[in-house]
């Protein structure tokens, strides 16, 4: 078994500023060794129609290109790379996203809001003290706000706000202009935003409230400075900054220390978010964690290396919660790992994506069955797609579904052809294999299968069954025989011999 790289970096390409910390690996302990943030203000970037412009585009990758040279030794096993709400929102993501991987060389990843917020709070929780009790997370960010509340390290709420400081800047403060009407009008947002989750997590409770990253850092520093409070934020320190503002009808009018010049910009819209926040689940004070989505990566990277994938315990609870038979799934999914290991050379699939998603997929093909018989792998798809599974990006929930999708019946070529270039042809393939798996399954029997022997051409796929088996199984070769027209309306050739 490969050890574990002793170097991990991740990568958060938020909607504000790009953030890259790398760390060492030292007796299962994370030491950050560096951390990098430049302000790229992808989210700004985003033009009328929710493009990335080319001025955006072209401050992003150069950042990106000052990245990769930092982490250029690092193995690809322990790098991750994130992209938020910027990315989430822009319509023109897949190519820049393109782009971004060539400078990088490392995949990146689209992460929901709810998973982006449960990584928040996997680092906010590793930065400190391991104690009993909830806390409730926030984290105001360029384009989301996400809040959470957890214990210990394990978050039981995740929610993701369509509110940002970039958003609210351009809605209420252009110019740097902070009007008390402007600022009111933010306050009153943010706490409309806020009601949504305010019954479930009142109920649930919490015993701190923690803020997190740049803008709640910002404004805990200049609350410190300025001597309205002891390095947390509260309520009053607040109520403070805004008079200042409002006052002064300018952020740079408003003589805050500790304000740093390049966050002056989105400061107001920061305060106002927060401000929101307190005054709607009736907060007085909050501490500030070191922590954030970064970290969170790198202790999420971590624990795939240990074998503790948070995405596996999402995958048993969706089979859990459509009641998927179990039994079978695993059937299935043993025969296709099988193909996979004879198929893998020759359709060069020897990846460790490969064989999860190929997995996955598997386990969950009949997930559509608590939905309806009929067209159950259509359903198991829509399922799969749109399901929150904490671990996943956008772009792996997208190819299990589209695995569970074509899984039977006509292979949807229109479906393949909607996943990023470099992934066509591999889950193509992949859905191959995990078509004729469930097929030699189609009896739901212990019985185990035979020796089957797969060979693999450029458009062709071999199946070699042991002399005489198909003649004593006809169900099985009419099921094969039919899988042949399938194949071929595929534009492959499947081969029974």
């Amino acid at each position: 078994m490969p050890q574990n790289p002793e170097h991990l970096a991740a990568i958060d390409l938020g909607s504000n500023s790009f953030h890259m910390v790398v760390a060492r690996l030292v007796q299962g302990e994370l030491q950050v060794q560096e951390g990098l943030s430049e302000k790229v203000q992808l989210g700004a970037g985003l033009d009328e129609h929710n493009c990335i412009t080319a001025d955006a585009r072209e401050r992003a990758l150069e950042c990106l290109g000052r990245f990769a040279q930092r982490i250029r030794d690092v193995p690809r096993i322990g790098v991750r790379v994130v992209g938020t709400n910027a990315l989430r929102m822009a319509r023109n993501a897949k190519e820049f996203i393109r782009d971004a991987e060539a400078v990088l060389g490392h995949d990146i990843e689209i992460v929901a809001g709810r998973e982006e917020a449960r990584l928040i709070y996997l680092g906010v929780s590793h930065s400190l003290p391991d104690q009993q009790g909830r806390r409730l997370v926030v984290d105001i960010g360029g384009g989301s706000t996400e809040l959470i509340i957890g214990e210990r390290f394990e978050a039981l709420e995740t929610e993701s706000l369509h509110m940002g400081c970039v958003s609210f800047t351009r809605r209420f403060f252009p110019n740097n202009e902070c009007a008390e009407k402007s600022f009111d009008r933010a306050v009153t947002t943010a706490r409309q935003e806020v009601l949504t989750l305010q019954a479930a997590y009142r109920r649930l409770g919490w015993q701190e409230a923690v803020g997190a990253s740049g803008t709640i850092k910002a404004i805990g520093q200049v609350c410190e400075e300025n001597g309205w409070s002891d390095g947390a934020i509260s309520a009053d320190g607040l109520e403070r900054i805004r008079r200042r503002l409002v006052r002064a009808g300018r952020v740079p009018d408003a003589g805050l220390k500790g304000l740093r010049e390049d966050r002056m910009p989105i400061f107001a819209a920061g305060v106002a978010i927060l401000t929101g926040i307190f005054q709607q689940l009736g907060l007085t004070s909050m501490t500030i964690s070191n922590g954030a989505l970064r970290e969170g990566l790198l202790y999420d990277l971590l624990g795939r290396l240990e074998h503790e994938d948070v995405r596996e315990r999402s995958i048993q609870a969706l089979m859990n919660r459509h009641h998927v038979d179990v039994q079978q799934a695993q059937r299935v999914a043993d025969t296709a790992q099988s193909f996979l290991a004879q198929a893998s050379d020759g359709w060069t699939l020897a990846d460790t994506m490969a064989a999860d998603v190929l997995r996955w997929g598997a386990l969950l093909h009949e997930l559509g069955l608590s939905v309806s018989h009929s067209q159950f792998h259509k359903h198991g798809a829509y399922l799969v797609q749109n399901s929150d599974l904490p671990g996943f990006s956008r772009q792996e929930q997208q190819a299990v579904a589209v695995l569970v999708r074509a899984h039977r019946r006509k292979i949807p070529l229109s479906a393949f052809e909607e996943l990023p270039g470099d992934d066509q042809a591999m889950l193509l393939r992949l859905s191959l294999l995990l078509r004729l798996s469930a097929r030699l399954h189609h009896a739901r029997s212990d019985q185990p299968l035979p020796d089957i022997r797969v060979t693999v051409g450029a458009k062709k796929l071999a199946l070699a069954f042991p002399e005489g088996w198909l003649a004593d199984h006809p169900l099985t070769r009419a099921d094969m025989e039919q899988e042949q027209e399938f194949f071929e309306g595929g534009g492959f050739e499947l081969i029974i011999t």
